[in-house]
């Protein structure tokens, strides 16, 4: 494991796997995790609890299908920029609401793009939405590949019961 790899016992594991799963949206989704892992509510919750304080779990929510909540404009933006600005470009991309990650790359796109984004919009804001985040970061080379079919999406599955 690599140095920044945490290690998890067997029942964090196992909660792990039924949480990075869909779980239900019932009126007591803690009981049915802690039913599915084997192990009481309490210890869901402390556990929960723990892996986020641990920087493990970086949140726990839903996951909304962009799509058919009406943001139908997407594309991965790739960013020229220089390797001095890249940090700076990097924050400020990866702090907009639009972007919904954003991942540096020590081999660079086509030679030179070393920085992709996903930006997200609704329908016809795709153009003034990465415009922005051009202005915003001074980089004035990039590409849009536009999204035109989503073949699949969802949540990697990390740990298995």
């Amino acid at each position: 494991m690599g140095k920044n790899t945490e290690t998890l016992t067997e029942i964090e594991r196992r909660v792990a796997a039924v949480i990075e799963t869909d779980v239900g949206d019932g009126a007591d989704p803690f009981s049915e995790i802690a039913r599915r892992a084997g192990v009481d509510e309490s210890t869901v919750l402390d556990i929960i609890k723990d892996l986020r304080e641990r920087g493990v779990l970086r949140r726990f929510g839903a996951v909304i299908r962009h799509r058919r909540a009406g943001f139908t404009d997407n594309a991965l933006v790739v960013w020229a920029v220089p390797e001095e600005a890249i940090e700076g470009a990097g924050r400020l991309l990866a702090g907009r609401p639009e972007v919904s990650h954003c991942y540096e790359r020590k081999n660079p796109f086509l030679g030179h793009y070393n920085l992709f984004t996903m930006v997200h919009g609704q329908a016809g804001s795709l153009g003034d939405i990465v415009a922005g985040l051009s202005a915003e970061t001074g980089v004035q080379e990039f590409l849009v590949l536009e999204s035109l079919e989503e073949f699949k999406k969802e949540s990697m599955r990390y740990f298995e019961i």
